[in-house]
């Protein structure tokens, strides 16, 4: 049963990018959508567990949120750009290298020669997996999605991510009160909401609130909110490790979904080239768990 709850993230984490670029909009919808849809979890969430949280975690939890938000708005842009067969398994890499890189030189982990080795070892082996996933064999235009501006806009942007994922060390490290991993959850998905509401704000597009994709946008937003409640119950059941390790088959489903589903069109060559990204992605990805 644990390992059926642990695949909930990677299938919901993996099917949101399909469904946001099936819903269509600008990245200012999107972030929106994922934001409302995500908040609609919280709520219930919180409504049938009745978590305790203090509200100095409350707060703060909210803020990590909202930077997050700034993250998923510059992979949104990125699916435009790239499309979403290239974006998911860049950022996927970003994330992995940057929270190993922090969890290093801040946190303290990987002490050792050998947790070291292994662990830079398996970083080496998933950013051959990232230029892997963004050979390409096309001319002109087509070509002009992968360059070295859009890589950086995404490794960039990323730092919302690398932000998200250290906060709950940061919980350990200062007394914000009590509180539970549900009781958490709430402020979390309200602050993504908030943060796209600030953009919304502060780029002037309020008006996209009279777009229809702005509320289609909201069941990506669900399929999200259900995979990071579940995650919650996964790494409880299962093991941070084990549950972190599951959570990167979104990739396989985000990469191929866009393929087949998207029509994001490659080549004979450009297939085999992603396919072994994608294995070098996931075997990194498990090795880092033994540093």
């Amino acid at each position: 049963m644990n390992y059926l709850i642990g695949l909930i993230p990677a299938l919901g984490w993996g099917i949101m990018p399909l469904l946001a670029t099936k819903a269509g909009g600008s990245e200012k919808n999107q972030i929106f959508g994922i934001g409302a849809g995500a908040s609609i979890i919280g709520i219930l969430a919180f409504i049938i567990t009745k978590p305790s949280v203090s509200w100095q975690a409350f707060i703060f939890s909210m803020v990590c949120g909202a930077i997050w938000s700034t993250a998923q708005i510059g992979q949104f842009i990125s699916f435009k750009r790239m499309g979403v067969s290239t974006t998911v398994p860049l950022s996927t890499v970003f994330q992995l290298v940057g929270n190993s890189i922090i969890g290093t030189l801040w946190l303290g982990e990987w002490q050792g020669a050998k947790a070291l080795t292994i662990g830079f070892g398996a970083l080496v082996i998933v950013v051959i997996g990232a230029l892997l996933t963004s050979v390409t064999d096309k001319n002109g235009e087509e070509a002009g999605k992968i360059t070295v501006g859009n890589v950086l806009f995404l490794l960039v942007t990323t730092i919302g991510y690398w932000v998200y994922s250290v906060f709950p060390n940061v919980f350990n490290k200062i007394n914000l009160g009590a509180h539970s991993s549900e009781g958490i959850f709430l402020p979390e998905v309200l602050g993504i909401l908030l943060g796209a509401l600030l953009y919304l704000i502060f780029t002037g597009e309020l008006k996209t609130f009279k777009d229809k994709e702005q509320y289609l946008n909201i069941i990506p937003g669900l399929s999200w909110g259900i995979a990071a409640f579940a995650y919650i119950f996964a790494g409880r059941g299962l093991g941070t490790n084990t549950a972190f390790v599951l959570t990167q088959l979104n990739v396989i489903i985000a990469t191929f979904g866009g393929i087949l589903i998207l029509h994001e069109h490659k080549s004979p060559r450009e297939m085999k080239y992603t396919v072994a990204g994608i294995i070098c992605i996931i075997v990194g990805s498990v090795l880092t768990i033994f540093a």
